[in-house]
């Protein structure tokens, strides 16, 4: 894949092993209050802070982000320290099915024809996010698994989970790979607030 000298991609559909700003999208699977009470609190501090990192980032480089709610009524609403991080414009959805994809409401995220990479954070590891990475791929985008804003109730949940996507080809990651990815340059007018958010 060829790149301009400023790092826009030329071809903004093509497959690319790594993240760009222009083409992305940030998806935030079901971070609930009620689901949260039952991760390891080490797990889910991890988790909540590198999805507030990878939120503020999406704000400043304005990455759209869509966040799901799995039947609240019973799981509760999104966890604080992630709901205080959201942007403004962030399209939330509620949903039945594990995967995001075909519930109500997802259809822009699959339809926008630029922004084909999906950056996906959120719980459980084995369940909703490895269904919805699964059916992403099935619909022709690109699922980037943010490895250390995913979780599970158990270890080896998540651990098989990981080792499921990666057998599959899907594109394993990290917070902090991901909003340099995003930047590509320290000469970003924003390079200084996210290097700060990373401290």
């Amino acid at each position: 894949m060829t790149r301009q000298q400023n790092h826009v991609v030329t071809n903004p559909g093509a497959s690319s092993p790594c993240c760009n700003q222009q083409t992305s999208q940030l998806l935030v699977v079901d971070i609930q209050e009620k689901l949260g009470a039952t991760m390891p609190e080490k797990v889910l501090s991890r988790v909540t802070k590198n999805v507030s990192l990878l939120l503020n980032a999406a704000s400043l480089l304005h990455v759209p982000v869509t966040i799901s709610e799995q039947y609240p009524k019973g799981l509760g609403h999104t966890d604080a320290r992630v709901s205080s991080a959201l942007p403004a414009n962030s399209r939330r959805i509620e949903k039945t099915l594990f995967s995001c994809v075909g519930a109500s409401g997802f259809e822009p995220v699959l339809a926008d024809p630029v922004r084909r990479q999906i950056v996906i954070v959120g719980m459980e590891a084995h369940v909703c996010v490895l269904q919805t990475v699964f059916d992403l791929a099935a619909a022709g985008v690109q699922p980037f698994v943010v490895e250390d804003a995913i979780c599970s109730r158990r270890l080896e949940n998540y651990q098989n989970a990981l080792y499921r996507m990666r057998q599959s080809g899907i594109v394993v990651t990290n917070a902090e790979s991901v909003v340099f990815e995003w930047l590509r340059d320290a000469r970003h007018e924003h390079f200084k607030a996210i290097s700060a958010l990373v401290r």
